[in-house]
């Protein structure tokens, strides 16, 4: 059993002891001290809560426990039931509410569950709020209300497809362009949510011929469900046996989004952002931010346009934080998630789809030759699992001590700039695990540059 704790949320695996895993104890321990930190500083107001879940097995049950637990402390929720974390941001906003939850663990296994928290603004909490609902950790100082005071339950069933509305109403959407392209579409829903919304937008932006795979939101995941090459194997195939002119994957929660070109080859995770990122800066010049593991052909695209370039620590909230400091006009992360702040401040894989087709179908490019047209980088993905008495930060400390004659950056572990060449070496937010990302022009010369660094750390490890 897992049970993961941080600022924004709980994740965890289902089932086992309280503290062990994701029990309704734990549930009830979180949900009972966000509602506080929600009261705390909301005080004259009535407080409302939009909370959606992806469709793990897992979900009703904690759906459950956590509404009910909002309710008893006199917060009013707002259910949108299976829906996307995105489209719950955007419901924070859209109902003015002072939070959202949404009840999902992204791209882990089906047996795992969480719970991801947003502040009055639809964006994920920040360290800071995140330490202060940390201090209402211990339910002994809850405080629930009269039965005459209990919160109210309602359901927005339209909640997805105000987002849509939302999308569809930007002026960089072109809905009659991409009619008029006559995408054939090839969808793996992995049996979440996806599998509802993206062949949803699709039709609302024209698109008439639309191949689902994996979209029945039984929970019950056909493949892993991280959006990478190695897992969109059936993707790939459909697309190129079906003739279609290119497939999309998401994750459970549809934050993240892949592309498979018409040749069934993968677009690639990091060129999600750079491509949208091309579109939106040829007709509204600016910067942009993305994490320090992403690759550096966005900061490229961007000098294209005139623009600047800025690295963030890695997460969402900190990439956001960045885009509101340095005005950025897009950013987001390069596992496919896209953020476009004139929608709202969140990884949005829909709001992606609808830019990368409104930009595929304005130039008449296919896929793959739009692909050929950013500059080529790859990055060798690699975890080092350590010795459990290990300190992560004094390896990294060494390591840094190695390469001192190097470009550094400290801003979130480290990373050692080799000209055009990159490492980035991180502790792990959720397992005891250094990730260690290193970029090159060939995934051969990446590995190379990987491999070296695990070499340096095995022989830190000796000295240890």
């Amino acid at each position: 059993m897992t049970l993961i704790r941080s600022i924004s949320g709980i994740r965890g695996t289902i089932g086992g002891h309280p503290g062990e895993g994701l029990s309704p104890v734990d549930v009830i321990t979180f949900a009972g001290a966000y509602g506080m930190w929600l009261k705390q500083n909301h005080p004259d107001k009535p407080i409302r809560v939009v909370v959606g879940r992806d469709a793990r097995i897992s979900g009703p049950v904690i759906s459950h426990v956590l509404i009910s637990t909002l309710q008893a402390m006199g917060i009013d929720v707002i259910d949108a039931g299976l829906t996307t974390t995105p489209t719950v941001e955007m419901g924070v906003l859209v109902h003015g509410a002072q939070g959202g939850v949404v009840i999902t663990a992204s791209h882990n296994p089906k047996n795992w569950n969480a719970l991801k928290l947003l502040n009055d603004e639809g964006e994920f909490m920040t360290a800071s709020q995140g330490k202060e609902m940390q201090a209402w950790m211990d339910p002994a100082r809850f405080e629930f209300v009269s039965s005459g005071k209990i919160g109210t339950y309602s359901q927005d069933e339209n909640m997805l497809e105000t987002h849509i509305e939302k999308i569809l109403d930007l002026p960089l959407v072109d809905s009659d362009a991409i009619e008029k392209a006559g995408f054939k579409v090839a969808v793996d829903g992995i049996n979440s949510v996806g599998g509802i919304a993206v062949p949803l937008l699709l039709e609302a932006l024209g698109v008439k011929d639309i191949l689902e795979i994996h979209c029945d939101p039984t929970g019950i995941f056909q493949h892993n469900p991280e959006p990478l090459p190695g897992h969109l194997a059936h993707l790939s195939a459909e697309v190129v046996e079906s003739n279609a002119h290119l497939g999309f994957a998401v994750d459970p929660d549809v934050d993240r989004l892949a592309i498979v070109c018409e040749d069934g080859e993968m677009f690639g995770e990091e060129y999600t952002l750079v491509s949208v990122a091309d579109y939106v800066l040829s007709h509204t010049p600016g910067n942009t931010v993305s994490n320090l593991s992403s690759t550096q052909a966005l900061k490229e695209v961007t000098e294209k346009h005139g623009g600047r370039h800025y690295f963030s620590a890695v997460g969402e909230v900190n990439v956001v934080e960045a885009m509101k400091k340095h005005t950025a006009v897009i950013g987001g992360e390069g596992n496919g998630g896209v953020i476009y702040p004139a929608l709202h401040y969140g990884r949005d894989a829909l709001v992606g789809i609808a830019i990368f087709l409104t930009q595929l179908a304005r130039s008449g490019y296919s896929c793959s030759r739009l692909k050929k047209s950013y500059p080529e980088y790859h990055i060798s993905k690699n975890k080092i699992e350590l010795p459990p008495d290990a300190d992560i930060n004094l390896v990294i400390g060494m390591i840094t001590k190695k390469y001192s004659q190097q470009t550094l950056d400290h801003t979130d572990g480290l990373k050692i700039w080799f000209d055009k060449e990159w490492v980035h070496l991180r502790s792990s937010n959720t397992e005891p695990v250094i990730r260690l990302y290193a970029e090159s022009d060939s995934l051969n010369k990446a590995e190379k540059i990987a491999n070296k660094i695990k070499e340096d750390i095995s022989e830190v490890l000796k000295e240890l």
